[in-house]
Protein backbone atom coordinates (compact mmCIF):
# COMPACT_ATOMS: atom_id res chain seq x y z
CA UNK A 1 0.00 0.00 0.00
CA UNK A 2 2.85 2.37 0.82
CA UNK A 3 4.42 1.70 -2.57
CA UNK A 4 1.12 2.41 -4.36
CA UNK A 5 0.72 5.59 -2.37
CA UNK A 6 4.26 6.61 -3.30
CA UNK A 7 3.61 6.01 -7.01
CA UNK A 8 0.41 8.04 -6.80
CA UNK A 9 2.17 10.88 -5.01
CA UNK A 10 4.91 10.93 -7.66
CA UNK A 11 2.38 10.76 -10.51
CA UNK A 12 3.83 7.46 -11.77
CA UNK A 13 1.03 5.61 -13.54
CA UNK A 14 1.98 2.21 -14.93
CA UNK A 15 -0.64 1.71 -17.62
CA UNK A 16 -1.17 1.06 -21.31
CA UNK A 17 -2.82 4.45 -21.66
CA UNK A 18 0.17 6.31 -20.22
CA UNK A 19 2.94 4.37 -21.97
CA UNK A 20 1.49 3.11 -25.27
CA UNK A 21 -0.99 5.88 -26.02
CA UNK A 22 0.20 9.11 -24.39
CA UNK A 23 3.97 8.50 -24.65
CA UNK A 24 3.83 6.96 -28.14
CA UNK A 25 1.68 9.80 -29.46
CA UNK A 26 3.99 12.42 -27.97
CA UNK A 27 7.03 10.66 -29.45
CA UNK A 28 5.47 10.97 -32.91
CA UNK A 29 5.12 14.72 -32.37
CA UNK A 30 8.80 14.93 -31.45
CA UNK A 31 9.64 13.09 -34.67
CA UNK A 32 7.37 15.37 -36.64
CA UNK A 33 8.89 18.59 -35.32
CA UNK A 34 12.47 17.54 -36.04
CA UNK A 35 13.14 14.76 -38.54
CA UNK A 36 10.05 15.32 -40.67
CA UNK A 37 10.19 19.11 -40.72
CA UNK A 38 13.94 18.98 -41.33
CA UNK A 39 13.44 16.69 -44.32
CA UNK A 40 10.78 18.95 -45.77
CA UNK A 41 12.95 22.07 -45.35
CA UNK A 42 15.95 20.39 -46.97
CA UNK A 43 13.89 19.14 -49.90
CA UNK A 44 12.25 22.51 -50.44
CA UNK A 45 15.65 24.22 -50.33
CA UNK A 46 17.21 21.83 -52.82
CA UNK A 47 14.32 21.64 -55.27
CA UNK A 48 13.31 25.31 -55.16
CA UNK A 49 16.89 26.61 -54.90
CA UNK A 50 16.19 28.58 -51.72
CA UNK A 51 19.58 29.82 -50.56
CA UNK A 52 18.99 30.19 -46.85
CA UNK A 53 17.66 26.62 -46.69
CA UNK A 54 20.65 25.10 -48.46
CA UNK A 55 23.50 27.07 -46.92
CA UNK A 56 25.47 25.90 -43.90
CA UNK A 57 24.28 27.60 -40.73
CA UNK A 58 26.42 25.63 -38.26
CA UNK A 59 29.40 23.31 -38.22
CA UNK A 60 29.54 20.75 -35.42
CA UNK A 61 32.54 18.43 -35.04
CA UNK A 62 33.47 19.02 -38.66
CA UNK A 63 29.99 18.30 -40.01
CA UNK A 64 28.11 21.10 -41.82
CA UNK A 65 24.42 21.55 -41.08
CA UNK A 66 21.62 23.39 -42.85
CA UNK A 67 18.52 24.56 -40.98
CA UNK A 68 16.77 21.33 -41.92
CA UNK A 69 19.84 19.31 -41.03
CA UNK A 70 19.94 20.79 -37.55
CA UNK A 71 16.24 20.06 -37.08
CA UNK A 72 16.70 16.44 -38.13
CA UNK A 73 19.75 16.02 -35.92
CA UNK A 74 17.66 16.89 -32.85
CA UNK A 75 15.25 13.97 -33.32
CA UNK A 76 16.59 11.97 -30.35
CA UNK A 77 16.28 14.64 -27.67
CA UNK A 78 12.97 15.85 -29.15
CA UNK A 79 11.45 12.39 -28.84
CA UNK A 80 12.74 11.95 -25.28
CA UNK A 81 11.49 15.34 -24.11
CA UNK A 82 8.12 14.77 -25.78
CA UNK A 83 7.78 11.45 -23.96
CA UNK A 84 8.73 13.08 -20.67
CA UNK A 85 6.14 15.78 -21.28
CA UNK A 86 3.47 13.13 -21.90
CA UNK A 87 4.45 11.46 -18.62
CA UNK A 88 4.03 14.84 -16.88
CA UNK A 89 7.67 14.93 -15.77
CA UNK A 90 8.78 17.95 -13.70
CA UNK A 91 11.17 20.45 -15.36
CA UNK A 92 14.47 19.04 -14.07
CA UNK A 93 13.53 15.56 -15.30
CA UNK A 94 12.25 16.90 -18.60
CA UNK A 95 15.42 18.81 -19.40
CA UNK A 96 17.64 15.93 -18.28
CA UNK A 97 16.03 13.71 -20.91
CA UNK A 98 17.82 15.69 -23.65
CA UNK A 99 21.16 13.83 -23.32
CA UNK A 100 19.28 10.59 -22.72
CA UNK A 101 17.50 11.00 -26.05
CA UNK A 102 20.71 11.81 -27.92
CA UNK A 103 22.52 8.77 -26.53
CA UNK A 104 19.65 6.34 -26.95
CA UNK A 105 18.81 7.30 -30.52
CA UNK A 106 22.47 7.01 -31.51
CA UNK A 107 22.89 3.64 -29.81
CA UNK A 108 19.61 2.32 -31.22
CA UNK A 109 20.62 2.86 -34.83
CA UNK A 110 17.81 2.35 -37.36
CA UNK A 111 15.49 1.25 -34.54
CA UNK A 112 16.38 4.28 -32.43
CA UNK A 113 12.81 5.58 -31.98
CA UNK A 114 11.64 2.39 -30.28
CA UNK A 115 14.71 2.38 -28.04
CA UNK A 116 14.06 6.03 -27.13
CA UNK A 117 10.46 5.18 -26.22
CA UNK A 118 11.51 2.46 -23.78
CA UNK A 119 14.53 4.20 -22.27
CA UNK A 120 12.92 7.64 -21.96
CA UNK A 121 9.94 6.14 -20.11
CA UNK A 122 12.19 4.37 -17.60
CA UNK A 123 14.48 7.38 -17.13
CA UNK A 124 11.56 9.77 -16.71
CA UNK A 125 9.85 7.60 -14.13
CA UNK A 126 13.05 7.18 -12.11
CA UNK A 127 13.62 10.92 -12.30
CA UNK A 128 10.08 11.59 -11.12
CA UNK A 129 10.56 9.14 -8.25
CA UNK A 130 13.50 11.10 -6.79
CA UNK A 131 12.29 14.56 -7.77
CA UNK A 132 12.04 16.93 -4.78
CA UNK A 133 12.87 14.13 -2.34
CA UNK A 134 16.14 15.74 -1.21
CA UNK A 135 17.39 19.22 -0.31
CA UNK A 136 19.81 19.06 -3.24
CA UNK A 137 17.15 18.24 -5.82
CA UNK A 138 18.86 20.39 -8.46
CA UNK A 139 21.75 17.89 -8.43
CA UNK A 140 20.07 14.59 -7.55
CA UNK A 141 17.21 14.63 -10.06
CA UNK A 142 19.30 15.40 -13.19
CA UNK A 143 22.04 12.97 -12.14
CA UNK A 144 19.60 10.11 -11.53
CA UNK A 145 17.65 10.77 -14.73
CA UNK A 146 20.76 10.99 -16.91
CA UNK A 147 22.64 8.11 -15.28
CA UNK A 148 19.66 5.76 -15.32
CA UNK A 149 18.71 6.74 -18.88
CA UNK A 150 22.14 6.50 -20.47
CA UNK A 151 23.03 3.44 -18.39
CA UNK A 152 19.95 1.57 -19.60
CA UNK A 153 20.51 2.83 -23.14
CA UNK A 154 24.05 1.43 -23.06
CA UNK A 155 22.62 -1.97 -22.09
CA UNK A 156 19.47 -2.30 -24.18
CA UNK A 157 19.25 0.40 -26.87
CA UNK A 158 21.27 -1.52 -29.45
CA UNK A 159 19.36 -4.82 -29.00
CA UNK A 160 16.00 -3.03 -29.08
CA UNK A 161 17.06 -1.08 -32.16
CA UNK A 162 18.21 -4.25 -33.92
CA UNK A 163 14.99 -6.07 -33.06
CA UNK A 164 12.85 -3.21 -34.36
CA UNK A 165 14.97 -2.93 -37.48
CA UNK A 166 14.74 -6.69 -38.03
CA UNK A 167 10.93 -6.59 -37.77
CA UNK A 168 10.78 -3.70 -40.23
CA UNK A 169 13.13 -5.49 -42.62
CA UNK A 170 10.97 -8.61 -42.42
CA UNK A 171 7.81 -6.66 -43.24
CA UNK A 172 9.51 -4.86 -46.13
CA UNK A 173 10.99 -8.08 -47.52
CA UNK A 174 7.65 -9.86 -47.29
CA UNK A 175 6.03 -6.94 -49.11
CA UNK A 176 8.63 -7.14 -51.88
CA UNK A 177 8.05 -10.90 -52.25
CA UNK A 178 4.26 -10.86 -51.87
CA UNK A 179 3.20 -7.34 -52.80
CA UNK A 180 -0.50 -8.20 -53.23
CA UNK A 181 -1.18 -9.92 -49.92
CA UNK A 182 1.26 -7.85 -47.89
CA UNK A 183 -0.12 -4.74 -49.56
CA UNK A 184 -3.50 -5.64 -48.11
CA UNK A 185 -2.16 -6.60 -44.67
CA UNK A 186 0.12 -3.60 -44.16
CA UNK A 187 -2.44 -1.14 -45.51
CA UNK A 188 -5.28 -2.46 -43.35
CA UNK A 189 -3.23 -2.82 -40.15
CA UNK A 190 -1.46 0.56 -40.31
CA UNK A 191 -4.68 2.29 -41.39
CA UNK A 192 -6.47 0.88 -38.37
CA UNK A 193 -3.61 1.87 -36.09
CA UNK A 194 -3.91 5.43 -37.37
CA UNK A 195 -7.58 5.57 -36.37
CA UNK A 196 -7.05 3.85 -33.03
CA UNK A 197 -5.79 6.00 -30.13
CA UNK A 198 -2.16 4.98 -30.72
CA UNK A 199 0.45 6.52 -32.97
CA UNK A 200 0.81 4.75 -36.32
CA UNK A 201 3.48 7.32 -37.22
CA UNK A 202 5.63 6.40 -34.23
CA UNK A 203 5.20 2.69 -34.94
CA UNK A 204 6.26 3.12 -38.57
CA UNK A 205 9.22 5.21 -37.45
CA UNK A 206 10.23 2.60 -34.87
CA UNK A 207 10.18 -0.09 -37.56
CA UNK A 208 11.91 2.18 -40.14
CA UNK A 209 9.11 1.26 -42.54
CA UNK A 210 9.98 2.51 -46.02
CA UNK A 211 9.84 1.22 -49.60
CA UNK A 212 6.80 -0.69 -50.87
CA UNK A 213 5.70 -1.47 -47.32
CA UNK A 214 5.82 2.25 -46.54
CA UNK A 215 3.73 2.92 -49.64
CA UNK A 216 1.13 0.40 -48.49
CA UNK A 217 1.10 2.00 -45.04
CA UNK A 218 0.50 5.42 -46.56
CA UNK A 219 -2.35 3.96 -48.63
CA UNK A 220 -4.02 2.52 -45.52
CA UNK A 221 -3.71 5.75 -43.55
CA UNK A 222 -5.10 7.83 -46.42
CA UNK A 223 -7.98 5.37 -46.85
CA UNK A 224 -9.02 5.98 -43.25
CA UNK A 225 -8.51 9.74 -43.17
CA UNK A 226 -9.85 10.71 -46.58
CA UNK A 227 -12.43 7.93 -46.41
CA UNK A 228 -13.99 9.05 -43.15
CA UNK A 229 -13.78 12.71 -44.19
CA UNK A 230 -15.76 12.10 -47.39
CA UNK A 231 -18.08 9.44 -46.01
CA UNK A 232 -19.16 11.69 -43.13
CA UNK A 233 -19.51 14.87 -45.19
CA UNK A 234 -23.30 14.63 -44.91
CA UNK A 235 -23.06 14.98 -41.13
CA UNK A 236 -19.94 17.09 -40.64
CA UNK A 237 -19.72 19.24 -43.78
CA UNK A 238 -16.55 21.22 -44.53
CA UNK A 239 -15.27 21.40 -40.98
CA UNK A 240 -15.37 17.63 -40.68
CA UNK A 241 -13.77 17.24 -44.10
CA UNK A 242 -10.79 19.31 -43.00
CA UNK A 243 -10.48 17.99 -39.44
CA UNK A 244 -10.48 14.38 -40.59
CA UNK A 245 -8.95 14.71 -44.05
CA UNK A 246 -5.86 16.66 -42.99
CA UNK A 247 -6.21 16.15 -39.24
CA UNK A 248 -6.97 12.63 -38.04
CA UNK A 249 -9.59 9.92 -38.45
CA UNK A 250 -9.10 9.22 -34.73
CA UNK A 251 -11.91 11.74 -34.21
CA UNK A 252 -14.33 8.97 -35.24
CA UNK A 253 -13.17 6.59 -32.50
CA UNK A 254 -16.10 7.40 -30.22
CA UNK A 255 -18.55 6.71 -33.04
CA UNK A 256 -16.76 3.48 -33.96
CA UNK A 257 -17.20 2.22 -30.39
CA UNK A 258 -20.94 2.92 -30.66
CA UNK A 259 -21.27 1.30 -34.10
CA UNK A 260 -18.17 -0.63 -35.28
CA UNK A 261 -19.71 -1.17 -38.73
CA UNK A 262 -18.99 2.45 -39.69
CA UNK A 263 -15.30 1.46 -39.84
CA UNK A 264 -15.83 -1.24 -42.48
CA UNK A 265 -15.90 1.09 -45.53
CA UNK A 266 -12.50 2.56 -44.59
CA UNK A 267 -11.04 -0.88 -43.83
CA UNK A 268 -12.31 -2.33 -47.12
CA UNK A 269 -11.00 0.71 -48.97
CA UNK A 270 -7.54 0.25 -47.44
CA UNK A 271 -7.60 -3.42 -48.47
CA UNK A 272 -8.16 -2.23 -52.06
CA UNK A 273 -5.76 0.71 -52.22
CA UNK A 274 -2.93 -1.17 -50.51
CA UNK A 275 -2.31 -3.65 -53.35
CA UNK A 276 -3.08 -0.93 -55.91
CA UNK A 277 -0.14 0.97 -54.42
CA UNK A 278 2.21 -2.03 -54.23
CA UNK A 279 1.28 -3.94 -57.40
CA UNK A 280 -0.03 -1.40 -59.91
CA UNK A 281 1.91 1.78 -59.19
CA UNK A 282 4.86 0.33 -57.22
CA UNK A 283 4.41 3.32 -54.90
CA UNK A 284 7.33 3.56 -52.46
CA UNK A 285 7.56 5.80 -49.43
CA UNK A 286 11.29 6.52 -49.14
CA UNK A 287 11.13 9.74 -47.16
CA UNK A 288 11.38 9.73 -43.36
CA UNK A 289 9.76 6.52 -42.07
CA UNK A 290 7.45 8.51 -39.79
CA UNK A 291 5.62 9.65 -42.94
CA UNK A 292 4.46 6.09 -43.61
CA UNK A 293 2.06 6.34 -40.68
CA UNK A 294 0.91 9.94 -41.19
CA UNK A 295 -1.51 9.58 -44.10
CA UNK A 296 -2.88 12.94 -45.20
CA UNK A 297 -2.28 14.52 -41.78
CA UNK A 298 -0.78 17.83 -42.88
CA UNK A 299 -0.32 16.02 -46.23
CA UNK A 300 2.74 14.35 -44.67
CA UNK A 301 2.19 11.00 -46.39
CA UNK A 302 2.19 12.42 -49.94
CA UNK A 303 4.99 14.85 -49.02
CA UNK A 304 7.04 11.93 -47.70
CA UNK A 305 6.64 10.07 -50.97
CA UNK A 306 7.67 13.20 -52.87
CA UNK A 307 10.73 13.85 -50.72
CA UNK A 308 11.61 10.16 -51.03
CA UNK A 309 11.65 10.44 -54.80
CA UNK A 310 13.99 13.39 -54.76
CA UNK A 311 16.10 12.78 -51.65
CA UNK A 312 15.62 9.36 -49.98
CA UNK A 313 16.06 9.13 -46.22
CA UNK A 314 19.04 7.36 -44.69
CA UNK A 315 16.85 4.39 -43.74
CA UNK A 316 15.55 4.11 -47.30
CA UNK A 317 19.04 4.40 -48.79
CA UNK A 318 20.19 1.60 -46.49
CA UNK A 319 17.47 -0.54 -48.06
CA UNK A 320 18.60 0.25 -51.60
CA UNK A 321 16.52 3.33 -52.42
CA UNK A 322 17.91 5.88 -54.87
CA UNK A 323 16.77 9.32 -55.94
CA UNK A 324 14.53 9.33 -59.02
CA UNK A 325 12.87 11.82 -61.33
CA UNK A 326 9.16 11.08 -60.90
CA UNK A 327 7.22 10.24 -64.05
CA UNK A 328 3.61 11.09 -64.87
CA UNK A 329 2.69 7.57 -63.76
CA UNK A 330 4.30 8.18 -60.37
CA UNK A 331 2.27 11.36 -59.87
CA UNK A 332 -0.94 9.70 -61.04
CA UNK A 333 -0.37 6.84 -58.61
CA UNK A 334 0.31 9.25 -55.75
CA UNK A 335 -2.87 11.26 -56.35
CA UNK A 336 -5.06 8.21 -56.93
CA UNK A 337 -3.83 6.18 -53.95
CA UNK A 338 -3.69 9.04 -51.46
CA UNK A 339 -6.78 11.04 -52.40
CA UNK A 340 -9.00 9.99 -55.29
CA UNK A 341 -9.49 6.27 -54.67
CA UNK A 342 -10.05 6.61 -50.90
CA UNK A 343 -12.60 9.35 -51.50
CA UNK A 344 -14.53 7.53 -54.23
CA UNK A 345 -14.42 3.98 -52.85
CA UNK A 346 -15.17 4.84 -49.23
CA UNK A 347 -17.95 7.23 -50.25
CA UNK A 348 -19.57 4.53 -52.40
CA UNK A 349 -19.26 1.89 -49.69
CA UNK A 350 -20.60 4.29 -47.10
CA UNK A 351 -23.61 5.01 -49.32
CA UNK A 352 -24.25 1.27 -49.72
CA UNK A 353 -23.99 0.74 -45.97
CA UNK A 354 -26.48 3.54 -45.37
CA UNK A 355 -28.95 1.91 -47.77
CA UNK A 356 -28.79 -1.46 -46.01
CA UNK A 357 -29.10 0.20 -42.61
CA UNK A 358 -25.62 -0.55 -41.28
CA UNK A 359 -24.91 3.18 -41.05
CA UNK A 360 -27.68 5.46 -39.81
CA UNK A 361 -27.89 9.25 -40.10
CA UNK A 362 -25.89 10.69 -37.22
CA UNK A 363 -23.63 7.69 -36.74
CA UNK A 364 -20.68 9.64 -38.17
CA UNK A 365 -21.41 12.98 -36.52
CA UNK A 366 -18.44 14.45 -34.69
CA UNK A 367 -19.11 15.92 -31.26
Amino acid sequence: MKFKAFLKRKNIEISVQRYLVDALGAMAQGLFCTLLIGTILNTLGEQCHIGFLTCTVATVNGADYTIGGLASAMVGPAMAVAIGYALQAPPLVLFSLIPVGIATNALGGAGGPLAVLVVAIVAAEFGKAVSKETKVDILVTPIVTIMVGIGIAWLIAAPIGKAASWCGQLIMLATELRPFWMGIIVSVVVGMLLTLPVSSAAICAALSLTGLAGGAAVAGCCANMVGFAVMSFRENRWGGLASQGIGTSMLQMGNIIKNPRIWLPAIITSAITGPVATCLFKLEMNGAAVNSGMGTCGLCGPIGIWTGWLSPSEAAIANGAVAITPTAMDWIGLVLVCIVLPAVICWALGLAFRRIGWIQDGDLTLE
